[in-house]
């Protein structure tokens, strides 16, 4: 499985069945299932979502916005338990309006799921940890309690 380290982009190989281990950037040494959710630019962006071959859950989000920071601790609690089935990023729509309107983001906080390099599923609104994972799941790119799925 390739995946792409959220720190300095570069693509490591990791067998799937080591996915548990916390395996780490054969470069610069970054958790590559890091547990905390990031911050992405478009650069490294465009770079996970084209590479990383587990799923990628975007928090689109803005510092001003109500319910985008109550959602937040509920995204970090998912990410945490999630952790080796799929990787959970943010992306600041104030910061980075290039890829909001790239995406049609029209509200916030938005939800997309990418898998293989492309969107799979959207949702919009806040919503909390446990919800927030059966989505996830009803999506079919995971499945509960074990390894991402291979499409």
């Amino acid at each position: 499985m390739q995946l792409v380290c959220p720190d300095c982009a570069t693509l490591n190989r990791v067998p799937p069945e080591r996915l548990a281990e916390e395996p780490v950037c054969g470069r610069c040494g970054a958790e590559l299932t890091d547990p905390r959710p990031r911050e992405l630019d478009g650069a490294s962006f465009a770079r996970l979502i084209e590479r990383h071959e587990l799923p990628v859950v975007v928090d689109f989000w803005a510092p001003w916005c109500g319910p985008c920071r109550t959602m937040a601790p509920h995204f970090e609690a998912a990410a945490r338990q999630m952790r080796g089935q799929v990787s959970f990023v943010k992306v600041d729509t104030e910061a980075q309006p290039a890829l909001a309107s790239q995406y049609a983001i029209r509200s916030i906080p938005t939800l997309a799921v990418f898998h293989g390099g492309r969107e799979v599923a959207r949702v919009s609104g806040a919503m909390p940890a446990a919800e927030l994972q059966r989505w996830l799941e009803s999506t079919g790119v995971t499945r509960s309690g074990g390894p991402a799925m291979r499409r």
